[in-house]
């Protein structure tokens, strides 16, 4: 870290920087001793972490600080000395005097001591009790210290030059930042926001989407130049035909003309063809590298998220006494900043439970000829484009029977039903709210809320957690996540000729259903299925869209819920799978009904992320007030049939309601618009056959509307009518220059003529 980079911290920001590090490696040192506790090496990074805090300490004027520092650095001189012998106790000791300078680091960011009485009388119990384990120690010839300092008092003393320098004190905060000098080159580190690493996100995932665009570009280039290897045959056989005929010279120079302009044409287009095929490879390799440097920057090494495990695990198998170790595996494996955060408390309850449930007592253990220590396995790796986060014991396992004998005590199901439930099944229960196995409730377990806790941090994610056990062996969690929260996998649908994604993760399945399998019990729809009776509901009427579309014999049905609460929604079509970049939408839309975010399709154009769980509580709304239209009505067709979709815009209420009166009378379905503006926002988000639009309004008149309809790759097919009360000509050649397909003055129209003019652009209301 530069000089520059550091000038934005506070200095006691730059030691709780130092101690962040420092404390971790004090933590994993003095867990290492319990193994081995004489290991010279780690007694040897363990005073040197010591040594640097105290230096940072006395840098910012923190005498509690440099007092329970330079008390940890004598134990740690001693010990290697083989003047302390530190076993459990010692450790536990040293570790809340790490504990305790967290404490400290936590005080106001004046500089100066922290005059906490409490915390006063804390420290000097600390010293106190560090002085009585060196009651043997060399005599003061040989000093406390090998970093060549004069002893200091256990009470401390005014502040002296660091024997060191600032410089030395420095190169050790950069130390604790990552910035090894001894070791490695020192990276650069820039402070940067959330809010702006996820703008950078979102555009390089923009640009990704955009380069998706040249490929089929290129593919219709390519089209235009079999089209002109067409045009030259033809050409050459038009000119045989005619020599067959006899050919004059002036004609046949003129054919030879032609068909070296169209050759010069076909070897321009093959060079510019084979550039832009250049460039679009360029193009998307360079995006594609883009996207993923932007997406590391939201990437961090799982130990990030672990560091206060190993200690929890130690210290609550010795609450219960049991002997445990945590063995971290994969710590550099690459998670995304937001899972990492959301996965603490999950894995806390998960490490929690299996040491509380989990590990047996060492007497235990030693009768079944298992290692009197237990261990506790947390696993992080990448596979399959996801991320699985284990957490395994070697413990007794889970009992099987005894969650059967449980959930049925506790009225969940059936005694029959019971006994019929697989161990997979069973072990579901557990997730359950308020479901415990501890007939006692302690400080430690027996509430049921834990694995509740993990099942709900795993669903917010879009990711699954399965649990399996071998009696007498241990117990696995093993939770499936997404690699990142910015990207998401969908499967892509299209509803009302809008497409929308639908969550993988929030999948049951997908189907081709017959209508001949659709049944109906209390006037209710529902098909069979692997889990049971499946309720089905048309995903026109949960978003809005008024009409639906024939699907032939067989409807194309999403199934997302769980079990009992299972739903088949039934769609137009299936459009493929597809990796969308995560849009949040604009916070001041408020929550939108059952959807969650947006992304960009290939071509650009966006689509709205089904929030499947909002989805599922509107089925259940309707459900329960008995709103629920019918899918089908037979197997010969849909119940209802599609009509076509006018828009109209005019800010005269009477002209409004006479034009929508007269066009829903004829069979259409009609929407209104009091203005412009009004008329553009409803354009955009909704389906129209035709919009009918008056030229003065306010906010943006009728040629702005049609402008800004025909110049929208999506709207532009659209057809426009303009119906004005200026019928001068200019009126007329202005309105059809700005590309309207239609223009119908109101003071010469009847209801024939409107209606005339509508069945000229659109044919009649029904598809």
């Amino acid at each position: 870290m530069s000089d520059e980079d550091l000038s934005s911290f506070s200095m006691l920001d730059l030691f709780r920087v130092e101690l962040d590090s420092q404390a971790k490696l004090l933590t994993e040192g003095l867990l290492a001793l319990e193994s081995d506790n004489a290991a010279e090496e780690v007694l040897e990074s363990l005073m040197r972490a010591a040594h640097s805090l105290k230096g940072a300490a006395r840098i910012v004027n923190l005498n509690p600080a440099v007092r329970v520092a330079h008390a940890l650095e004598d134990v740690f001189v001693a010990a290697q000395r083989g003047r302390v012998f530190l076993v459990r106790g010692e450790i536990d000791l040293l570790l809340s005097g790490v504990d305790l300078l967290v404490k400290i680091s936590k005080g106001p960011d004046e500089a100066g001591p922290i005059g906490d009485v409490g915390q006063e009388r804390e420290i000097d119990t600390f010293v106190g009790s560090l002085s009585a384990l060196l009651q043997g120690r060399p005599s003061a010839e040989e000093g406390p210290s090998s970093a060549g300092e004069d002893a200091e008092s256990p009470r401390g003393s005014a502040p002296v030059a660091d024997p060191v320098g600032l410089s030395a004190a420095r190169a050790s905060i950069e130390e604790s930042t990552g910035s090894d000098v001894a070791r490695k080159e020192p990276d650069r580190v820039l402070r940067v926001t959330a809010d702006n690493l996820n703008r950078l996100l979102g555009l390089a995932g923009e640009s990704l989407v955009e380069t998706r665009w040249l490929s089929p570009f290129a593919d219709s280039l390519l089209r235009l130049k079999r089209r002109h290897g067409e045009l030259t045959g033809m050409l050459q056989g038009f000119r045989n035909a005619l020599a067959a005929k006899g050919l004059d010279e002036e004609t046949g120079q003129r054919l030879h003309a032609v068909q070296g302009k169209v050759a010069e044409c076909r070897k321009l287009l093959t060079e510019r063809l084979a550039e832009l095929e250049m460039f679009d490879r360029r193009s998307t390799n360079l995006s594609h590298r883009l996207y993923a440097e932007a997406l590391a920057c939201r990437m961090r090494p799982f130990a990030d998220g672990t560091h206060g495990f190993p200690r929890m695990v130690r210290d609550l198998a010795h609450s219960l006494g049991k002997e445990a170790k945590l063995e971290i595996v994969g710590e550099a494996t690459d998670v995304d900043r937001d899972v990492l955060e959301k996965l603490e408390a999950p894995l806390t309850h998960l490490l929690r439970n299996a040491v509380d449930h989990g590990i047996e007592t060492p007497d235990v253990r030693s009768r079944m000829g298992k290692p009197a220590h237990g261990t506790v396995r947390l696993e992080a790796r990448h596979n399959a484009g996801m991320l699985q986060i284990i957490v395994a014991d070697d413990g007794g396992g889970i009992d099987v029977e005894a969650v059967r004998r449980v959930v049925v005590e506790r009225k969940l199901t059936s005694v029959e039903t019971a006994g019929q439930l697989g161990e997979f099944e069973l072990l579901e229960f557990l997730f359950l709210p308020g479901f415990t196995m501890k007939e006692a409730v302690s400080e430690i377990s027996g509430r049921g809320v834990g694995l509740d806790v993990v099942q709900t941090m795993v669903k917010q994610v879009r990711g699954s957690v399965r649990v399996s056990t071998e009696r007498g062996k241990g117990t696995r969690f093993q939770l499936q996540l997404p690699l990142t929260l910015s990207v998401v996998r969908t499967l892509l649908v299209e509803v009302g000729s809008e497409p929308y994604a639908f969550p993988l993760a929030y999948i049951t399945r997908t189907l081709k259903l017959p209508r001949s399998k659709i049944g109906v019990v209390e006037g209710r729809q529902h098909f069979s299925a692997d889990q049971g009776q499946v309720g089905l509901v048309a995903a026109h009427q949960l978003l809005g869209k008024d009409t639906t579309h024939s699907h032939g014999d067989e409807l194309p049905v999403i199934v997302v819920g769980e079990q009992e609460n299972s739903y088949g929604v039934v769609v137009d079509r299936f459009l493929g799978e597809r990796e969308l970049v995560v849009h949040p939408l604009d916070p001041r839309l408020g929550k939108i009904k059952d959807i969650s975010a947006g992304g960009l399709m290939e071509d650009g154009s966006p689509v709205l992320i089904i929030d499947v769980e909002d989805l599922v509580r509107s089925i259940e709304n309707l459900s329960t007030g008995g709103r629920l239209n019918k899918v089908s009505g037979s197997s010969t067709g849909a119940v209802v049939t599609p009509r076509k979709r006018i828009l109209i815009v005019d800010d005269s209420l009477t002209v409004r309601e006479l034009e929508r009166k007269l066009l829903d009378g004829r069979g259409y379905v009609v929407e209104v618009a009091v203005d412009g503006m009004d008329g553009w926002n409803a354009v955009r988000t909704g389906h129209f056959n035709l919009v009918i639009t008056d030229v003065d309004m306010p906010r943006m008149d009728g040629i702005e509307l049609v402008t800004l309809i025909k110049r929208d790759a999506n709207l532009k097919s659209l057809p426009v009518m303009i119906v004005s009360y200026k019928d001068r000509e200019e009126d007329r050649r202005r309105g059809l220059e700005a590309g309207a397909d239609y223009y119908l003055t109101k003071g010469s129209f009847h209801d024939d003529t409107l209606l005339h003019a509508v069945l000229d652009l659109i044919g009649e209301p029904t598809l």
